[in-house]
């Protein structure tokens, strides 16, 4: 009967702990079962799992019933790992991405079991007063795996660039969605209904759906043409990269693998490089960082040349680390809740390194003088003036931190959510001012461009005075607090 790794890694786990608990090595275990050295080491890594004679002689070796040793049931010792690894959680962690086997975590953890599994429990029991779930590990995940390649994939680069080639897509312009549908239609077998979610109110959020049995793709009418272009762009990524396990919705309801979540930002991905051709960018952004100033509407006219949405635009920024080495940069994306009037980081990715402007997940306020923020406040007050859907606003920003020093240049783009009723968006380019980006960016000095003086959250900003702060500084008070009663213990307590 085959065995899972899990069942592998359990019993191994098992024959370790009992065989250091007699104080045997190797050798002496060997000599006590008949089982070869070589053939114990590998048992015990979970790599082996032994025939029900070999399993026989363990047990009565170690002193416990075959039953126990080949069951799934783990000591005290080793239960959380146990919990883990019945979670299905580990195995379905991406550690071959980053060149780790789960053999090699369940053997660091098996060299100290009582620390480690101390950690575990308490990884997991954050995880459970967080109210994480593995889609969050997923996207923390994948996330880092955009961050070890710099978000570049010259796989699916070249994937785009032949189907561009092969099928007379548009490279130095918009490229229409009935194109894509056509496309979808005659080389994937498609059915494409543009108001099939239009009697479902419950799923007017969703921008599409596919049934894969009927392979049949159901749009949201409301979609502008950008938008109908991406999902459309989406499911051909999907057919080209031969992407098998994927969400049936664009918005994730569920998220059932880590495989699930690669796979919907490949297909996204590619998307993105049809539609937004990367040599014709690749020109287009030298040009526009040439300029002496900053200019607002050559962005604007970027999008509209490429009929790209924020998002698909600034998800192309990916080309700044390969063809323009600028490596030290972040991307954000910002929901202002409109109802509750709330500013929330839903997308991230921080390049090189983490930088300054991230997510806390503290429900801290998140700094008011970022200029994410700034234009979502100014693209509500239009919306208040004047009631009709604003254009974009774009604009620029030297943001300089107040605890570090360091100054990123930061475009931004803000826009209503449509069709989501009730929220904008703000999606936020920065790039961290060395020297190379000095020189690549000769706008970056510009006397036009607003300076500002930032931070993380407002509760850990000691800015003194801050007009735009929207909550007191109480993480910075606690601190205090915390360093003045330090400094009294050590009088207390020295000679």
């Amino acid at each position: 009967m085959a065995t899972t790794q899990h069942q592998r890694i359990i019993f191994g786990l098992k024959v370790r702990q009992f065989r250091q608990e007699r104080g045997w090595n190797f050798e002496e275990m060997s000599r006590q079962t008949g089982i070869s050295i070589s053939y114990l080491n590998e048992i015990e890594k979970g790599k082996k799992y032994p025939q029900p004679d070999n399993q026989r002689r363990l047990a009565k070796a170690l002193g416990i019933t075959p039953e126990f040793l080949a069951s799934p049931e783990l000591t005290k010792q080793y239960a959380p790992l146990g919990d883990l690894l019945q979670s299905n959680f580990l195995n379905e962690l991406p550690l071959d991405l980053f060149g780790i086997e789960l053999q090699q975590v369940v053997e660091i953890i098996a060299r100290a079991p009582d620390r480690v599994n101390a950690f575990i429990s308490a990884l997991l029991e954050i995880a459970r007063n967080y109210s994480l779930r593995d889609e969050n590990f997923f996207f923390a995940a994948l996330r880092a795996y955009q961050e070890l390649r710099n978000n570049y994939f010259e796989e699916i680069e070249e994937a785009a660039d032949a189907f561009v080639g092969a099928n007379d897509i548009p490279e130095n312009g918009g490229v229409p969605s009935a194109l894509l549908s056509d496309l979808l239609q005659k080389q994937f077998d498609y059915q494409i209904d543009e108001r099939g979610l239009e009697k479902y109110p419950e799923l007017q959020s969703l921008r599409s759906v596919f049934n894969p049995h009927k392979r049949k793709l159901l749009l949201n009418s409301r979609l502008n043409e950008r938008q109908r272009a991406f999902q459309l762009a989406k499911e051909l990524g999907f057919n080209v990269l031969d992407l098998k396990e994927r969400p049936l919705a664009s918005n994730f309801l569920r998220v059932n693998s880590f495989e699930e979540t690669l796979n919907n930002y490949k297909a996204a991905y590619f998307a993105v490089a049809i539609l937004v051709n990367r040599h014709a960018f690749v020109r287009d952004i030298g040009d526009f960082f040439s300029k002496e100033k900053w200019d607002a509407q050559g962005l604007l006219e970027m999008m509209a040349k490429y009929q790209a949405s924020p998002e698909v635009l600034f998800q192309r920024f990916n080309v700044l680390t390969n063809d323009f080495r600028l490596e030290k940069v972040f991307f954000l994306r910002f929901i202002h809740d409109l109802d509750r009037d709330g500013f929330d980081i839903d997308k991230e990715l921080h390049l090189n390194r983490r930088h300054q402007p991230h997510a806390s997940g503290l429900n801290e306020h998140y700094c008011r003088r970022w200029l994410s923020l700034t234009l979502l406040r100014d693209l509500q007050t239009q919306q208040k003036q004047d009631g009709s859907r604003p254009q974009l606003l774009a604009g620029v920003q030297r943001a300089a931190f107040l605890d570090t020093g360091e100054e990123y240049l930061c475009i931004a783009v803000a826009k209503p959510g449509y069709p989501t009723v009730g929220r904008n968006v703000s999606v936020t380019l920065g790039v961290l001012l060395d020297e190379h980006a000095k020189r690549t960016i000769r706008f970056w000095d510009d006397p036009a461009i607003p300076r500002m003086t930032v931070n993380v959250t407002c509760e850990r900003c000691t800015l003194a005075d801050c007009t735009e702060r929207a909550a007191p500084p109480t993480a910075v008070r606690k601190r205090e607090e915390r360093k003045r009663m330090q400094e009294l213990l050590n009088k207390l307590t020295d000679k």
